[in-house]
């Protein structure tokens, strides 16, 4: 006997809205979203689609009205509740525009609540374009099926992050000088992973990174690895032994 297929499909179209979300609300799509869905997707009425709005779960929803650069949708019911995040937030130096726009993109697909990127004193990318990074985000977690969005704040230094930080949030940094294995080194808990740049961070950030409140050296492994994919795999490695891998 053929299996009952799964409702909504998970092969509708998903997208984000800032609109809050409810049974019987009218979403009034903006001119790139309506022209995404009417002339890219071919979408017309009684077409049905799947929204979220990063607070309240994802709503199945239904083309009621198109018309040139303009289309409003009409929400039909909860298809699924909230999900619950992961207390990860990624320090990260950043690296050049395709790169780092792949790190983003990636550690929202792997479950990232926070992004944070710092200057240290081998950065050679010191200043990001937030709102591209920020469509991103929004892409990322319309395509893996998140149902809120990753925050990402403005770069800060390295002084800057160690002197603010909550001591409570335990501070995981890959240190390539060695420390305890990825595998092993994550505790349940909020936590906040550090990744250097290219070149690494300087003997003298990672003495005072090491003298921070409640921060523990880890080690990424044999192989040298470039700043984004280091960043990469870190956060997969505390996703599978603290994070919501593990069930």
């Amino acid at each position: 006997m053929p299996a009952t297929p799964a409702w909504p499909p998970r092969s509708l179209p998903r997208l984000f809205v800032e609109t809050p979300l409810g049974k019987g609300a009218r979403i009034e799509l903006d001119a790139a979203q309506s022209n995404y869905l009417g002339n890219v997707l071919r979408m017309k009425e009684g077409a049905q689609l799947l929204l979220f709005d990063g607070s309240s779960g994802e709503w199945l929803a239904e083309v009621v009205e198109t018309a040139k650069k303009r289309m409003i949708l009409s929400v039909v019911e909860p298809t699924r509740q909230q999900e619950s995040v992961p207390d990860l937030w990624l320090a990260f130096a950043p690296v050049k525009k395709g790169r780092v726009d792949w790190l983003v993109e990636k550690a929202v697909e792997l479950g990232i609540a926070r992004l944070l990127p710092v200057i240290t004193q081998r950065t050679i990318v010191d200043k990001l374009n937030l709102d591209r990074l920020r469509a991103h985000i929004i892409e990322a977690a319309e395509q893996c099926g998140r149902t809120s969005l990753a925050a990402i704040e403005e770069p800060v230094k390295l002084e800057t992050l160690l002197r603010n930080r909550d001591p409570a949030r335990t501070l995981y940094f890959a240190d390539e000088t060695g420390g305890e294995p990825a595998a092993t080194a994550f505790r349940p808990g909020a936590a906040l992973i550090l990744t250097g740049p290219e070149g690494g961070l300087t003997p003298d950030e990672g003495k005072t990174i090491r003298s921070s409140a409640n921060s523990r050296a880890i080690s990424l492994g044999p192989r040298i690895l470039r700043a984004e994919t280091a960043a990469l795999a870190a956060v997969a490695a505390w996703m599978a032994s603290a994070g919501d891998w593990n069930g």
